[in-house]
């Protein structure tokens, strides 16, 4: 099995962001470190001490813990022109030495006593630019790939903050590059790829239904 270290566990529980349109916005994204010798809760939808806002488009089953390779970060540090700080894109987990062409859909990381399935990219929403300053980040995250990835949880159970994980490569090959490619495809102008990516029984709906409607639309 593969090892993957992790550089920080982080966690939030909803706070203000910002007023939008006259609206108070409220985010997890606003997460902190949690120290390195503390043992956590991981639940079927979250991390002890974490949580979301707004249940229609964050958290869930499908999307329980956010995954994000530590690698990115010097790279975002020059395209922003600014020291970042903890858990910049209000990741859970800042993994090391994975990434997004390396892991696949359907990958299953035992973690302490839990087990998590990687599920989908993460394309972000507006709260994302809002927690940077930043209109920005949300187009260069598409832009260069660096999603980062959502992991489902199978097995809950108690999780060491300072790791290790140990994951189990999914056979069928389709990574979080390949199915960040496919939603990015808005014309379906490669159907193969995107037909495996929604092939796939581990990959989330949500991510699945616009690419199977785009392959039916395509298709007529």
């Amino acid at each position: 099995m593969r090892r993957i270290e992790l550089a920080t566990v982080n966690v939030a529980t909803p706070s203000y962001l910002a007023t939008v349109r006259g609206e108070r916005v409220y985010s997890g994204i606003h997460k902190l470190p949690v120290d390195a010798g503390e043992t956590l809760w991981l639940s079927s939808v979250n991390l002890a001490g974490d949580g979301q806002a707004d249940l229609t488009v964050h958290g869930g089953l499908d999307k329980a813990v956010y995954a994000y390779p530590s690698e990115h970060l010097t790279a975002w540090t020059g395209d922003l022109g600014e020291e970042l700080g903890p858990a910049p894109f209000g990741e859970n987990l800042s993994t090391v030495g994975a990434r997004e062409d390396d892991v696949r859909i359907g990958d299953v990381w035992s973690w302490g006593e839990a087990q998590l399935q990687v599920t989908q990219p993460r394309w972000p929403c507006f709260k994302l630019a809002l927690h940077r300053g930043r209109a920005d980040v949300q187009t260069g995250m598409r832009s260069t790939g660096r999603t980062g990835w959502y992991l489902r949880v199978l097995e809950p159970g108690e999780v060491p903050v300072a790791g290790p994980v140990y994951a189990s490569e999914d056979p069928a090959g389709v990574t979080v590059t390949d199915a960040h490619l496919a939603m990015l495809d808005v014309h379906a102008s490669e159907p193969e790829r995107i037909d495996r990516v929604v092939a796939h029984p581990a990959l989330a709906e949500q991510w699945r239904e616009p690419l199977r409607d785009r392959l039916a639309r395509r298709a007529r």
